[in-house]
């Protein structure tokens, strides 16, 4: 992959407001990034009553099953978002949760799919994404390699072009549960471009896995602390994503030029400046045998004997009498 590909993810943060959506994307559409992706719930098709809350962050719902109710947009508000990100230059992705999800994203027209983590072991959802032949980015945030290839396996057995996310579903994710060291193990594995699906809240997160290779990014974000909603604290600001998107594509556009550090060619100039010349430290009579302690090195380089070449001056004897703070050139020893 050429470009990196940011992602601010909303997920419920819009907290069942259509006109929230739309402030999301205004504001989204300010950091810089790439798409803006939203979660595309249909309880009756995901969900029942028996669904445990993974976090009760309010008395609102009385079962997780209402909560997904109440984050239901229907076709037309879908299409009104998918409008206003083309309006604004963001690429409109939600990931689905259901077959009926997919039927729907279909209408609103989605370039791509991203699949929950909690959704690799859903073959029916991988197979109905399958039938619409477009492209999966795929979070394993819930997976174990084993997993992992079984899912790879059944996209590429239907000639499905595929990119894999490290993830955590943790919220938020500490450090040591980032797992930086499977973006490479996952490239490795399954020679797919592989991203870093993050928890965190820290723009340091995006930073390092771009370092690690990563060629996606997706973070939550969040218009404000102080809103309610179950990945708040797993979420960067509108302010925090700009300084994410800058340094990443930062970062990532360095990782594009590998520098060969046997070619110092570009550095021929400045190394004259600062490189240095042997010279004397003290006024030293013809015949003198030079010490270590008789030396120093000034710059530039090339009025004297290099520095690098102090030992070989060592015990010479001076065949003229030199300064306090001259430069030793070989025309003063034998």
């Amino acid at each position: 992959m050429n470009n990196l590909l940011l992602i601010a993810e909303i997920g419920q943060a819009h907290n069942g407001s259509l006109q929230k959506a739309h402030d999301y994307i205004d504001a989204v559409a300010t950091t810089g990034v790439d798409a803006i992706k939203f979660q595309t719930h249909i309880a009756e098709a995901e969900s029942s009553i028996h669904e445990p809350f993974r976090v009760k962050f309010t008395d609102d719902y009385a079962t997780r099953f209402d909560y997904w109710k109440a984050m239901e947009f229907t076709l037309e508000e879908w299409k009104s978002l998918k409008n206003h990100c083309d309006e604004v230059g963001l690429e409109f992705m939600s990931s689905p949760f259901s077959n009926a999800a997919v039927d729907l994203l279909e209408q609103v027209g989605v370039k791509r799919y991203k699949v929950g983590s909690g959704e690799v072991n859903n073959f029916l959802l991988l197979e109905k994404i399958a039938q619409t032949k477009k492209p999966v980015i795929l979070s394993s945030g819930m997976s174990s390699f084993k997993e992992l290839d079984a899912a790879t396996s059944f996209l590429r057995s239907r000639s499905i072009n595929f990119s894999i996310m490290q993830c955590t579903s943790a919220y938020p994710t500490s450090s040591k549960q980032l797992g930086l060291n499977i973006i490479q193990e996952l490239k490795e594995r399954y020679n797919v471009n592989v991203g870093f699906s993050d928890h965190s809240a820290k723009v340091s997160t995006g930073i390092a896995a771009v370092a690690q290779g990563a060629e996606i990014f997706e973070f939550h974000i969040v218009l404000s602390k102080d809103e309610l909603g179950p990945d708040v604290k797993s979420s960067l600001t509108i302010e925090e994503a700009k300084v994410l998107v800058n340094e990443t594509r930062y970062i990532f556009n360095a990782l594009q030029y590998p520098v060969n550090k046997d070619d110092d060619s570009a550095f021929l100039e400045i190394k004259q400046i600062f490189e240095k010349s042997l010279a004397v430290n003290k006024k030293l009579p013809k015949g003198h045998h030079l010490t270590f302690d008789d030396l120093e090195a000034k710059k530039p380089k090339g009025y004297g004997v290099n520095s690098i070449e102090f030992e070989s001056v060592i015990g010479k004897q001076l065949t003229r009498d030199l300064n306090e703070w001259e430069f030793l050139n070989k025309k003063d020893l034998p």
